[in-house]
């Protein structure tokens, strides 16, 4: 293209600040993925435009949107970078030198069992590699990842095979399965169904809108339990139980520690299928060394886990 000519002749730089807007779509969050000043990616922008006599982004109602002709530069530049890449990419990648911010998405549970040792990990042999924590709900974590916001999602996310997340890449950790934690002075025992259904019922979640997998599995049986108390935090949940007649159903090995104090961990009533806790992450990532590296640790560290 006569265009790409003319920002080969100027600054190849200029191919990495389109593929970061056109990812991000937003300003600032390319000027952090890129370690520049936000006046120097808007500097750049400028010079896009120019080049292409094309506005490439404009503002809409949720931050820049592409235009036709930007859409239409998406493929041929992801091409182009990744044989520019592939030629300069240094064999000796050095994680212990690389200065980076991940924007990760952890559900309490996922937080508890993986990031202590995932911090650990980092100081030891990435201690210039920074984290920001968030803790979305499953809808908004994989729209965050479409739109750029995060780089990682870990969590349960059934609805990863729709087409509208076609772009999303997945690689499960481990499998898990549900238990339920009750006060054990108000039963000594497993509850079978019947007295499942009759008590009151806990359930953490970030988002009203998460669809629960219990819920779902009752509904096919028939039957409906009472949502007595909605949470968005885990670190409260046990309290909650202790001392009254409710019951919390969740990840068999979040309810597993906690089974102490007259507390109770036991087998739900009814059968429910063991689910995939799974980190994903956009197809833009996919070539990102340093990227790559994260999961990478992710992924051993789960295993640990998950023995």
């Amino acid at each position: 293209m006569h265009e790409m000519n003319n920002i080969a002749a100027s600054d190849l730089n200029l191919l990495l600040v389109l593929e970061a807007l056109l990812d991000e779509r937003h300003v600032s969050r390319a000027a952090l993925r890129l370690n520049r000043s936000q006046p120097a990616v808007s500097h750049a922008l400028a010079r896009l435009r120019d080049i292409f006599s094309d506005p490439l982004l404009v503002r809409g109602r949720d931050g820049l949107q592409p235009t036709a002709r930007a859409l239409q530069l998406a493929e041929p530049l992801s091409e182009a970078l990744a044989l520019v890449r592939s030629m300069t990419d240094q064999p000796d990648f050095e994680i212990g030198r690389t200065e980076r911010l991940f924007r990760l998405s952890l559900s309490d549970y996922g937080a508890a069992i993986l990031l202590p040792a995932l911090v650990k990990r980092l100081r030891q042999s990435a201690p210039l590699v920074d984290l920001s924590i968030v803790s979305y709900g499953r809808d908004r974590a994989l729209a965050a990842l479409t739109d750029g916001e995060i780089d990682l999602a870990i969590g349960v996310y059934p609805t990863l095979r729709q087409q509208s997340y076609r772009d999303l890449r997945s690689a499960p950790l481990f499998e898990e399965s549900f238990a339920c934690l009750i006060d054990g002075s108000h039963q000594k025992e497993s509850p079978d169904l019947r007295s499942y259904l009759s008590r009151p019922h806990i359930q953490i979640s970030v988002a009203l809108q998460d669809n629960s997998e219990i819920d779902a599995a009752l509904s096919r049986l028939g039957h409906k339990r009472r949502i007595a108390i909605q949470i968005p935090h885990w670190s409260t949940a046990p309290d909650l139980v202790r001392g009254t007649d409710l019951i919390l159903t969740a990840a068999r090995r979040s309810l597993d520690n906690l089974a102490h104090d007259g507390l109770l961990c036991c087998d739900l009533p009814f059968p429910l299928p063991r689910f995939p806790f799974v980190q994903t992450w956009h197809r833009r990532r996919e070539q990102d060394t340093a990227h790559r590296w994260l999961r990478g640790q992710i992924e051993e560290l789960a295993n640990r886990k998950s023995v």
